[in-house]
């Protein structure tokens, strides 16, 4: 009898281009969680994400699934699996599912978060890990200017050229910002993400933060549908993928990235 499990899993995405497997000899992370899971299994298994990441890109909370017949323990699924990991990939959680249960398709929501250091100087320790900004950043203009971008919206401004996407309108929960030191979180949650949205939404924000745009351009940004009226497409390094959410009952964990944790969010 084959049994479905879903799992959580956080990896440094420094080390992949993207979550979704790729070209021979390009190395991503599902290719590599699979390999590892088929180990273990002792067959070959698929895994589905309940997002694709781009290079570069990290999750904290990344949700998926895959079924086997094995009959393994959750302790022997989680230390497996891990020790056949690198380092860059932790299997955080493992627990049986329903058969009809999918990572992608009945995820309601999911959430990001994205990490600025704002400071003259870079951060050798937070290099990879949180995009540096040398310009003074005001956090509040941000969260002023990102409450525009919250409810159901076409993102056709916000998306890359090359998405494929056939529905640019997404329904944004919520965009919260907030500053502790040097440091500047986005907490963004919406029902569905476009290529390079959040990234997108950042380049916008950091000029409206820096002084060289009101608040009211992101709106503007918005209406025009234009994605060359926005900003720069902001670097990976600071965006993490935290949760997704679905009808199931599925284990929580605090939302990351792990190295701030001193930092709790709801």
């Amino acid at each position: 009898m084959t049994q479905r499990y879903a799992i959580g899993i956080e990896f440094d995405g420094r080390f992949y281009r993207g979550w979704q497997t790729q070209q021979v000899g390009v190395a991503s992370v599902q290719a590599t969680l699979e390999a590892a899971l088929s180990k273990v299994a002792n067959h070959p298994v698929i895994v589905h994400g309940a997002g694709r990441t781009d290079a570069g890109v990290h999750a904290s909370g990344m949700i998926a699934h895959f079924n086997s017949p094995s009959i393994r323990t959750e302790r022997n699924w989680l230390m497996g699996v891990n020790t056949c990991l690198p380092e860059s990939i932790t299997l955080r959680w493992l627990t049986p599912i329903r058969d009809d249960f999918h990572a992608r398709f009945q995820a309601t929501a999911r959430r990001y978060h994205y990490i600025i250091y704002n400071h003259p100087r870079r951060s050798s320790h937070l290099t990879g890990r949180a995009t540096w900004h040398y310009h003074a950043l005001n956090a509040e203009r941000m969260h002023e200017a990102a409450q525009h971008l919250v409810g159901v919206h076409d993102f056709s401004a916000y998306r890359a050229v090359a998405c494929q996407s056939n529905r640019p309108v997404r329904d944004v929960h919520f965009i919260n910002i907030e500053r502790r030191g040097p440091l500047i979180r986005l907490d963004i949650q919406a029902d569905g993400f476009l290529h390079h949205m959040v990234r997108n939404i950042v380049g916008v924000l950091l000029a409206i933060g820096q002084g060289d745009a009101e608040p009211v351009w992101a709106a503007e940004v918005l209406a025009s549908g234009d994605r060359s009226a926005g900003g720069i497409t902001a670097a990976p390094d600071g965006l993490y993928f935290v949760d997704a959410h679905y009808p199931d009952a599925l284990p929580r964990e605090t939302l990351g990235p792990s190295w701030l944790s001193a930092w709790p969010i709801a």
